[in-house]
């Protein structure tokens, strides 16, 4: 799903990834983490292209993304999903509007937008919560939105970033526990944390990262 070698990332002069090398294979859910500043978002922001390296190899879903040429990226990242820390909701747009606004840039049929949109809202148990907007919702509740716009293009592959960033701790373990289940159904997931807790209260592969290096491959367990 994932092949990165030697990868590369400076800006202005100051490294932000170094070096790195690693796999991460079709079904599997791996942890990013590391202190602030270790590289974690700017790895992230390589895989689904929103930054190339300045040298190194980085291949998605069998997509050479240095070869990648602009006008195909949108076709590339529809088999991808993107959470961010900040959701990134469209504040003047409903919560249905919010998860099928990527749909009607693709020209999806406008009612198999709403299908998918009424599925993947089902699934986070926000089918009633349509047509609010996000200033009525929880900070829960936009995440699960947000969760739900990168599934409804059905991807190969999500990449969160800091997803329990803004949440308390029993949301944070609620949002875990969905992309666990997620992960269960197929999906490849890729999370960026600097939460250790919720990595061993839900262990998995974790890439450790400092100075913009991987430091550690490994299973983390509970203390």
């Amino acid at each position: 799903m994932i092949t990165c070698e030697h990868i590369t990332k400076s800006y202005n002069g100051r490294p932000a990834v170094r070096g790195i090398t690693t796999r991460v294979e079709r079904g599997e859910f791996v942890y990013l983490t590391g202190p602030s500043g270790a590289g974690k978002s700017t790895f992230l922001r390589l895989l689904y292209r929103a930054e190339l390296p300045d040298s190194g190899v980085i291949i998605v879903n069998g997509v050479d993304l240095a070869q990648l040429r602009r006008r195909d990226v949108a076709e590339f990242r529809r088999h991808l999903g993107v959470v961010f820390q900040d959701f990134k909701l469209l504040r003047r747009r409903t919560v249905a509007e919010n998860v099928t606004f990527v749909l009607s840039l693709l020209n999806f049929p406008e009612r198999e937008q709403q299908r998918r949109a009424y599925l993947v809202l089902k699934q986070m148990g926000l089918q009633h919560r349509m047509h609010a907007y996000p200033d009525e919702l929880s900070g829960g509740e936009q995440q699960r939105v947000a969760i739900a716009r990168a599934l409804v293009l059905q991807p190969d592959l999500i990449l969160a970033d800091e997803p329990s960033g803004n949440l308390d701790p029993e949301r944070s373990h609620e949002l875990l526990e969905l992309l666990k289940t997620i992960n269960y159904q197929g999906t490849t997931v890729v999370v960026a944390t600097h939460d250790r807790g919720l990595i061993e209260a839900h262990p998995a592969r974790t890439l450790f990262l400092d100075h913009g290096s991987v430091v550690a491959d490994a299973w983390v367990t509970t203390t």
